[in-house]
């Protein structure tokens, strides 16, 4: 199969039918073998029967119904499990992403070499305040943080490699950063490619000012995890000593001078447990072993854990062990 795509909705009733059509129309232009996934994510209204009306009349159509509304990533993550084509394809369900853009994504894939091309709506039709703007900031952000040079990160049109989406586990809010999940996996490959950007034809937008926010939460949460997810205590461990040793140095400095000016007979030197000083550095010696712990039991939790062992392989050669022939002995 040439082309899966997975299309996350929630209450997109009015625009799945115009949206199957025309993804429909693109991939019989193209004769493309494919599979649209529609990931229904707890809709209130009457977007599963529509689906399920498109599937009789397209069986190239599937459908996943959640019995609640889980989120994006969620949707997505059950999508890859489900992916059978060489290509896959992600985008949004009201029509604000153009399926005439397929057939150039899949050529950057198949023949470019790409490991993931993600889009850029260079021309947004979003409200300047309320989406473009906070987008600029939160997208270079992520790109210092991460090094992932994409102008658009959180673009929901993609395409992917098969064994990328197979590699990679999606969760909480964290299809923001799909591209840096994807980098760390070690599918450095990233493209990008500026899509058209429509106009929202049918209902509101489901997301609010809370996901930049959030945004950043995740950003700062996906760089720990990524760096230091096996290894906790090469971070909990380098503030622990540092904080411990800044601590433990300003109290012997403050002893030593207090035992310096006892035995020059200078009686108007404080006592050392008067000076605000050596709390502040009975605090950091505290919190230097507190670090210290978490540290530890970061360790404890990573090497717990069912992937702890867990690494892509990108190729192997040779299926059985390599084996010396035993000499045989010479008659005679």
């Amino acid at each position: 199969m040439n082309i899966s795509i997975i299309i996350p909705l929630l209450n997109e009733e009015e625009s799945i039918p115009e949206l199957a059509a025309w993804i429909r129309k693109v991939m019989e232009n193209h004769r493309f073998t494919y599979e649209i996934i529609f990931v229904d994510d707890g809709s209130t209204d009457k977007s599963w029967e529509v689906i399920e009306q498109l599937r009789e009349e397209n069986p190239a159509i599937q459908g996943i119904r959640f019995r609640r509304n889980y989120g994006k990533s969620a949707a997505l993550n059950v999508g890859f499990e489900h992916v059978q084509g060489d290509v896959v394809i992600t985008m949004d369900a009201d029509l604000q992403d153009s399926p005439d853009e397929i057939p150039e994504l899949y050529k950057m894939i198949k023949e470019d070499g790409c490991d993931l091309v993600s889009g850029w709506k260079k021309k947004r039709y979003d409200n300047a305040l309320a989406k473009n703007i906070p987008s600029k900031i939160y997208n270079a952000t992520a790109r210092v943080m991460t090094g992932v040079k994409l102008h658009d990160m959180n673009c929901g049109l993609k395409a992917y490699r098969n064994d990328v989406v197979k590699s990679i586990e999606v969760y909480g809010e964290m299809h923001r950063y799909i591209p840096v999940i994807a980098k760390w996996a070690g599918f450095t490959n990233i493209g990008e490619k500026v899509v058209v950007h429509q106009k929202r034809k049918f209902g509101e937008t489901k997301f609010g000012w809370d996901r930049f926010v959030n945004g950043y939460l995740d950003l700062i949460s996906i760089t720990f995890v990524s760096k230091f997810g096996k290894k906790p205590m090469h971070f909990f461990g380098v503030g622990g000593t540092l904080s411990f040793l800044a601590g433990f140095i300003i109290t012997i400095w403050l002893i030593i001078r207090k035992l310096n000016h006892a035995y020059t007979g200078d009686v108007t030197y404080r006592q050392v447990t008067d000076q605000p000083l050596f709390y502040l550095a009975l605090l950091a010696m505290v919190f230097g072993l507190m670090l210290f712990l978490a540290g530890f039991l970061g360790e404890m939790i990573s090497r717990s854990s069912s992937d702890r062992n867990k690494y892509i392989v990108r190729e192997k050669k040779g299926s059985s062990p390599y084996f010396i022939q035993p000499v045989q002995p010479l008659n005679g």
